[in-house]
């Protein structure tokens, strides 16, 4: 069994998420920073994944990953295939700098995480398969947005003292999905539904600066703990040309109506010797506060072109972020957006290509992505990235004709930008290093001997 042989990398993830660390000013907006919907594959190709569809059934050119951006691609998962039980995990680091356009100067934070964890295998059985329809099913959790910030900022008020505020937020949410795809001949459609979860823990601690007059210190909190279901659709359709394949995909992530619970407390506070924060005075305490907060609805279109030796496509991604509200608040900071997303895939063997040619096994990616940022402070901010990446197989082909398992790392590196010198008051360039384990095996057949 692959987990036992490859359980290592759970392990590594393991570690990484437990020294995780993030520091984003702008995950102070909206729900957070918001986390890739695409596995390691597509960010490679610039976020191209609507149209991917798995295809495991060609022994020398196997597209064995999980589309986590659309359910429809489950379709495709099939008992006959050398492997139909694929198993992802992904992690990812970042580095962000933030620079100002007024001020000298910059803020750099770095944060190391788990993308998606994702187990899928098909469900028809063979007469469904004979004729004609091929039916997945996977489980998977992942995370939608992160908040973690810390930013202290010094205002001079006027007519009075000068006055420091430091604004502190941990949080995100999370998605646990059971996802599943029905494939009818050359037309696939599925969903994916399960339940988001998470919190927004956000305060604000303001102290007044004056050598003569002893102010009170402000300190101002609300936590809140979020969850709700969600429901996501897709679909996908394959044209065969005379070189190729043609793959056409849409989905649509519907809003999601989260239930919230908050808790509100409004103090007066002095710090102690250990310059440790101490309450004085409760001003205002609310315990389960009950609200609902929406999250916007994201529509995708793609299309995606292969062969047996290269694979490229685009996506467009739009983003419904003026039905967001927390609470029933609107936050003006974002605004509604979009993305136009290119990659492309080159892979050098074929049915005839030696085993021992490792690196003509080997996949090498490219995309790029460009589009307004959703965070729209003060004046409009666009968003553009690059990206390369790879695929390395970890077991042999012999290993895959034999013993139904195949292994590959895939690669990511995405550097972008957020903002420009003519945006709002900070230019953020960030790099992204992703990579993950796909492993594919011959699940429910039984041996035969002779």
């Amino acid at each position: 069994m692959w987990f036992k042989r490859y359980g290592w990398v759970l392990l590594i993830c393991l570690f990484f998420s437990a020294t995780a660390q993030d520091n984003s000013p702008y995950s102070r907006y909206g729900i957070g920073d918001i986390v890739p919907n695409r596995n390691i594959i597509s960010r490679s190709m610039g976020g191209v994944g609507v149209a991917f569809a798995v295809d495991t059934s060609l022994p020398y050119i196997p597209v064995g990953m999980l589309n986590i951006s659309n359910p429809a691609s489950l379709g495709s998962l099939s008992s006959n295939s050398y492997i139909n039980t694929l198993f992802d995990v992904g992690v990812e680091v970042d580095k962000h700098t933030l620079k100002s356009n007024t001020t000298p100067g910059k803020y750099t934070s770095n944060n190391i995480n788990i993308s998606y964890v994702q187990l899928g295998f098909p469900v028809a059985s063979k007469k469904m398969e004979l004729k004609g329809m091929q039916w997945g099913l996977s489980f998977g959790l992942r995370p939608l947005t992160r908040i973690n910030y810390k930013v202290e900022d010094n205002k001079r008020l006027t007519n009075i003292d000068s006055v420091n505020l430091l604004y502190e937020g941990n949080g995100g949410i999370s998605q646990a999905n059971v996802s599943t795809g029905i494939r009818i001949k050359n037309f696939s459609f599925g969903l994916s539904t399960g339940y988001s979860f998470g919190s927004k823990d956000y305060s604000t601690r303001q102290t007044f600066i004056n050598d003569t007059i002893a102010y009170y210190r402000n300190h101002s909190s609300r936590n809140t703990r979020i969850g709700g279901v969600f429901l996501n659709l897709g679909a996908q359709y394959q044209i065969k040309t005379k070189n190729g394949l043609l793959q056409l995909g849409a989905t649509a992530a519907l809003q999601q109506n989260l239930t919230g619970t908050a808790d509100e407390l409004d103090e007066t506070f002095t710090y102690n010797s250990y310059d440790e924060p101490v309450s004085i005075d409760t001003v205002n305490y609310k315990n389960n506060n009950k609200g609902t907060v929406k999250l916007p609805a994201t529509y995708s279109l793609g299309f995606l072109y292969r062969n047996t030796h290269w694979l490229w496509g685009a996506d467009f991604d739009y983003t419904a972020w003026d039905s967001y509200s927390f609470y029933g608040t609107k936050d003006p900071a974002v605004k509604n957006n979009w993305t136009l997303r290119v990659g492309a895939q080159y892979y050098a063997a074929d049915k005839f290509t030696p085993i021992n040619k490792y690196w003509r096994f080997v996949k090498y990616r490219t995309g790029a992505y460009f589009g307004p940022d959703y965070i729209n402070i003060g004046k409009k901010r666009n968003e553009y990235g690059f990206s390369v990446g790879a695929g390395f197989p970890l077991t042999s082909f012999q290993r895959l004709r034999l013993g139904g398992e195949y292994v590959t790392l895939n690669t990511s590196l995405e550097v972008g930008v957020r903002g420009d010198k003519n945006s709002a008051s900070f230019r953020e360039n960030f790099a992204r290093f992703s990579f993950g384990i796909s492993m594919g095996q011959r699940w429910f057949q039984k041996r035969k001997y002779d």
